[in-house]
């Protein structure tokens, strides 16, 4: 049976790999997928830690539905935002669109 450590090293690795691809990916989907695996990453910490510390709990479980469900409207905004620019400017490449600058 895996140990809280093997979680907690599972949701680092996931994490780390969450935010090198947010730093270092030019293309918006690729920033939001990676933005997901951070989400992803809190979300085994969420559930290890109240499986671990008090089992009969469900707040840990609670958290991850709302996370879930933030991931869920994040994902569908983003998405919509890139279309937009997409239709616009016929890349999603974030180097190139400037839109938001005055």
């Amino acid at each position: 049976m895996p140990s809280l450590y093997h979680y907690l090293s599972l949701s680092a690795l996931l994490f780390c790999i969450g935010i090198f691809g947010a730093l270092t990916r030019r293309n918006a989907i690729g920033i939001l997928m990676a933005i997901e695996l951070l989400f992803n990453a809190v979300n085994i910490n969420f559930v290890a830690f109240a499986r671990f510390i008090d089992p009969q709990a469900i707040v840990g479980q609670v958290f991850t539905i709302f996370v879930i469900t933030i991931a869920a409207a994040e994902a569908a905004v983003g998405l919509a935002i890139i279309i937009l620019i997409y239709r616009q400017h016929k890349g999603v490449d974030v180097d190139k669109v400037n839109i938001m600058k005055w």
